[in-house]
């Protein structure tokens, strides 16, 4: 039979560790010096429960999280987790989420430095996450309509599929390989250098010097706002609706584009040939 706990505060070390086939409801997890308090757990689920407590879920398998509230002060609070799913929920405090697999999140209010690094298999959806690092060396990501603002998002992220999703950024998808970005809006500094294999279909795409260094990246009917010194080095096949302002010393490839306000062609050190096609002309 499961274990069910119900409207008790827990302050106390390890409170909680190795329960299994357990539901805990409107409870409190409290404490300035106790940690751990769901360390080792199985099957279990947490409902309407608040915590201000660090290293709070580690190690747990077969969870769910359900309008659950986590301040500032509940630092690293799911570490080396599986098969969990996270709804409704406020995660604020650094380091929510690492090292963990096969985990959903939907309808999460998330402020988290830090947040998701070096997972796998992890769903997102109908969120807003505030960030500095997110999903650092993540992979097999599924994010859809999700607000996202970070100072540096997405790098060396592999195997995504990212829709529908709003990016305020300093810049996003350094050395990010195999990711398809798709009806997003994406507002950033140096977008996507050094990645391979980045898609982005119909997104608009907004900032200074884009996609640099880039390897097998493919635009499709995207809009470029002030977009300068796009491309360089890059391998590259783009279709942009609309302006570019400047294209710098693209590697290969073709890019199509309704208007250019420059081509750069000088100053290569590296063998450039791309083919640019401005308003259905060659440049």
């Amino acid at each position: 039979m499961k274990t069910i706990i119900e409207n008790q505060t827990f302050d106390q070390e390890r409170a909680l560790y190795g329960l299994n086939e357990a539901e805990i409801r409107n409870c409190r997890f409290e404490s300035a010096i106790g940690e751990s308090a769901l360390k080792e757990t199985n099957e279990i689920l947490v409902a309407d429960t608040d915590f201000a407590m660090r290293y709070v879920l580690w190690h747990v398998n077969d969870f769910r999280l359900e309008r659950i509230k986590m301040d500032e002060s509940t630092r690293a609070a799911l570490w080396y987790d599986e098969d969990g799913m996270i709804v409704d929920s406020v995660l604020h405090g650094i380091k929510v989420l690492r090292e963990c697999k096969d985990i959903g999140l939907k309808r999460c209010d998330i402020v988290s430095d830090e947040f998701g690094w070096k997972c796998e298999d992890i769903g997102v959806e109908d969120c807003s996450i505030s960030s500095v690092y997110p999903f650092l060396m993540a992979r097999d990501l599924r994010i859809a309509n999700v607000k996202i603002q970070a100072k540096y998002s997405f790098q060396y992220v592999k195997d995504a599929l990212i829709e529908n999703c709003q990016f305020e950024t300093k810049d996003a998808f350094w050395h990010s390989e195999d990711v398809t970005v798709k009806n997003s809006t994406i507002e950033s500094e140096y977008l996507g250098w050094y990645s391979k294999n980045l898609t982005l279909v119909n997104c608009h795409i907004k900032g200074t010097q884009p996609f640099c260094y880039c390897k097998n990246l493919t635009l499709i009917d995207c809009t470029m706002e002030g977009c300068d010194l796009a491309f360089e080095y890059s391998s590259v096949n783009a279709k942009v609706l609309g302006r570019i302002e400047s294209i710098k010393n693209p590697l290969s490839g073709t890019i199509e584009v309704d208007e250019a306000g420059e081509i750069i062609r000088s100053g290569c050190v590296k063998n450039c040939h791309a083919k640019i096609i401005v308003g259905g002309e060659a440049k």
